[in-house]
């Protein structure tokens, strides 16, 4: 533990997801384009993935391009995947470094063929790595990702009459990491935005109006003691 560190939390969620939300507002605030705003908001992504290595987070999931952001102006969004590209290629080294394997949930279909390369090469890379998994939404959809469950389960010709929910959890995308502990989303905004659907059903939710580039290690640290007060009872 580092000495800046002994201010952790006594007790860490195994699974913790996060929406980063408001890189946007964050650089209107400055007026700044809202590309800084995503630079801003990849830097303090790589941040609290180093913080949740050094606290013992066992699974960080985080929603970085959900299938809906594909509407956004192409100027956007191609400087999204750029820096998606650079920021991962950059990282990956450190990655392997500190033992983090690493897995992308969403539909890959719709990056172009260098993108989808370097995504599917980054997670052979780290597929044998066991301190901590790093779980990186892009094109992800809670609804897409339960309808292509349903999809292949017919695909597959299942004819069983009565499907179990584990059975189920095997056709998601997740379907080898637990269940979130807790879910933070920043920047004010009130809702799942299509994240997690089925995962999230007994997940503890922390809401701030934090936006996501000032989302810092003494933020994420309230949040999970916010998280330490509560009463899970998985509604018994």
């Amino acid at each position: 533990m580092q000495k800046n560190d002994i201010d952790i939390p006594k007790v860490i969620p195994k699974h913790i997801a996060i929406i980063m939300d408001g890189n946007g507002r964050w650089a209107r605030k400055r007026a700044l384009p809202r590309t800084a705003g995503h630079k801003a908001g990849f830097d303090n992504f790589i941040e609290t993935v180093r913080v949740c290595g050094r606290i013992g987070v066992s699974y960080l999931t985080v929603y970085a391009f959900s299938t809906e952001n594909w509407r956004r102006e192409k100027g956007e969004v191609d400087e999204l995947i750029r820096l998606m590209n650079n920021g991962i290629t950059r990282f990956l080294p450190e990655m392997q470094e500190n033992n983090i394997k690493l897995r992308i949930l969403g539909d890959l279909s719709m990056f172009d063929e260098k993108s989808r390369t370097m995504l599917e090469d980054s997670v052979k890379i780290l597929s044998g790595n066991t301190k901590m998994v790093l779980s990186i939404c892009l094109s992800y959809g809670g609804r897409n990702e339960i309808l292509q469950a349903i999809n292949r389960i017919i695909a597959e010709g299942n004819s069983k009459n009565n499907i179990t929910e584990k059975e189920f959890e095997s056709y998601l995308y997740t379907s080898d990491i637990p269940d979130p502990d807790l879910i933070i989303r920043t920047s004010g905004e009130m809702r799942t935005s299509n994240f997690l659907l089925w995962q999230s059903a007994y997940s503890e939710y922390y809401f701030t109006d934090v936006l996501w580039p000032d989302f810092k290690k003494g933020e994420f640290y309230k949040a999970i003691e916010e998280y330490n007060s509560r009463n899970r009872r998985y509604g018994k």
